[in-house]
């Protein structure tokens, strides 16, 4: 008798979970949807159920991982010696960025400009963001810069390179490529997001022109390889905003030295540096002694990005989640059968809804710049909903993780890659209690605006009296004293969030779904993990909803 008579075989594939793959990430987000026609880009629908379809395909998916797992290489020098800072990207990062930009995800906001062009960027960053976020930090600080470089006399000539649709990743001088993108120097190493700790200083260049000679350092130098970064900087005025190309005009590298590559928890398809300043070039940007608040313009638009960033990285945790549990057996029925698996995933069902609908409303904000209103709430919860859904996005993938089990913890799959990606939202551009305080900031200056935004919030649903109570809790806490209002920050930025929130769900989503979001979020019966709830949630309606079967 041979061994293969005697030994039995492990069966093959035995209650395994297919890979999710070959679906379409619009058609079948039906928060997104509904979203994206509601704040007014419904004439971009074509375009995003192609795009959805694109990042869905399993080749897509399969070069995600593989650009996750081969991360950037510096090349500092060539083998002669000579001085190059060369960055090297697994191929398929160059694939991931063309994608990006062939949607405009760099550009759009502001080359076609006007009603729902945010929402309909916002709705593609959505969906790049499920399936690779690397490439969107690039992306971000792009177009980011852009409504900051328009109002300088030179914008002319960088406009077509900014506005180009047509990737090109080559370290080559502005004269020679086809497109551009921009980067951000912001912190260093003793500062922090203590900005006005930076100690790199600009000094007038001897050659005139408005040019300035950088020297220092920056201690997290987002997208090293971009074609320019905007750096902030001691002048002779304060702080200054300076235009820091990678190339000067005589086809010279300019003075920015990489140090090291950041070795990252996750965003590992992207490279972020350290820097030193060898009396580089650069150019101011805004008005002199500004540039702090210069750049916090900028990050505005950054913070809505990590909002959106981790409005996709929640959305896909869940996606992958409710698929595991569908096709996944435990004690004699499929996980998605049992009660209490049921509850857990209806909850954070819930969380990527309301999250995707309060990213595009505050997407639709900025589409609508004139608009004092539109302007007082964007000002007022941007922050807090960057503080809130990059803080819910960390704990749900976890969360989600943990239904897939032992499999979920294993870098083959997706479920690792999610939940290191997860925390870095919520720490670029600015951490939670900045975010917190900056909501206490917002409303301090114009006090009167912040009071019309949560009234407004609320106003529509006088028959809810957890809405009410939300809305008198909020309006108290932001006219106690400043030790006070500091200390219960994060409190304050959490119900802001939860009312804006329930706000639009009780607008918009089905009623069964906004009782639960109200009840759940609102009523004080939760319990600080998903799942945790005196009653049952409309699991099985959530569920069909948040991932058809």
């Amino acid at each position: 008798m041979s061994v293969d008579d005697r030994m039995p075989r492990t069966p093959e594939a035995d209650n395994q979970v297919p890979d999710l793959k070959d679906y379409n990430l619009y058609l079948s987000d039906t928060a997104l949807r509904d979203g994206v026609r509601r704040e007014g880009a419904g004439d971009h629908e074509a375009r995003l159920e192609a795009y959805g379809a694109q990042l869905g395909r399993a080749e897509t998916m399969a070069l995600a991982h593989a650009v996750n797992r081969h991360g950037p290489e510096l090349r500092a020098y060539d083998r002669r010696g000579v001085r190059i800072d060369r960055v090297d990207f697994h191929p398929g990062w160059a694939d991931f960025m063309g994608m990006a930009f062939a949607q405009g995800m760099h550009c759009s906001a502001w080359s076609h400009a006007g009603p729902g062009a945010h929402v309909a960027r916002a709705a593609c960053y959505l969906m790049h963001g499920q399936v690779e976020a690397g490439s969107l930090c690039p992306t971000t600080m792009t177009s980011a810069a852009i409504p900051l470089l328009a109002r300088e006399s030179w914008f002319d000539a960088l406009r077509p390179l900014l506005y180009a649709r047509r990737f090109d990743g080559r370290d080559r001088p502005l004269a020679d490529k086809a497109s551009m993108m921009v980067g951000m120097g912001l912190t260093e190493r003793q500062g922090g997001s203590d900005l006005r700790g930076s100690t790199s200083r600009a000094v007038a260049a001897p050659e005139g022109g408005g040019w300035y000679r950088l020297s220092g350092h920056k201690w997290f130098f987002s997208s090293p390889t971009s074609d320019a970064h905007l750096v902030l900087a001691r002048d002779e005025e304060g702080f200054g905003c300076f235009y820091v190309p990678r190339w000067l005009e005589d086809g010279q590298r300019n003075g920015v030295r990489i140090q090291r590559l950041k070795d990252k928890l996750g965003n590992r398809s992207n490279a972020s540096a350290e820097v030193e300043f060898d009396d580089a070039l650069g150019r101011r940007v805004g008005p002199a002694g500004r540039g702090i608040r210069t750049l916090v313009e900028m990050a505005a638009y950054t913070r809505l990005d990590c909002v959106l960033g981790s409005a996709a990285l929640l959305r896909q945790a869940v996606v992958q989640a409710v698929h595991h549990a569908r096709h996944r057996s435990a004690f004699g029925r499929p996980l998605a059968a049992q009660p209490l698996m049921r509850q857990v995933l209806a909850d954070l069902a819930l969380e990527s809804e309301a999250a995707t609908v309060l990213a595009l409303r505050l997407a639709g904000a900025f589409d609508a710049p004139e608009d004092e209103d539109e302007h007082a709430l964007r000002r007022i919860l941007t922050p807090a909903a960057k503080f809130w859904v990059c803080k819910r996005t960390v704990e749900a993938a976890g969360e989600c993780m943990e239904v897939w089990g032992g499999n979920g913890y294993i870098e083959d799959g997706p479920m690792a890659r999610l939940y290191r990606e997860a925390p870095v939202n919520s720490i670029w551009e600015g951490s939670g209690n900045v975010m917190c305080l900056d909501v206490l900031r917002a409303a301090s200056r114009a006090p009167e605006a912040a009071g019309r935004v949560v009234a407004g919030l609320a106003a529509g649903h006088p028959g809810e009296p957890l809405v009410q109570a939300a809305a008198r809790r909020l309006l108290d806490a932001l006219g106690r004293p400043d030790d006070e209002q500091q200390a219960a920050a994060r409190y304050t930025a959490q119900d802001l969030v939860l009312l804006a929130q329930a706000d639009l769900l009780l607008r918009h989503a089905p009623d069964w779904l906004a009782r639960a979001f109200v009840d759940s979020r609102l009523g004080g019966e939760g319990g600080r993990v998903y799942g945790a709830h005196a009653v049952a949630l409309a699991s099985d309606a959530l569920l069909q909803r948040a991932w058809p079967d």
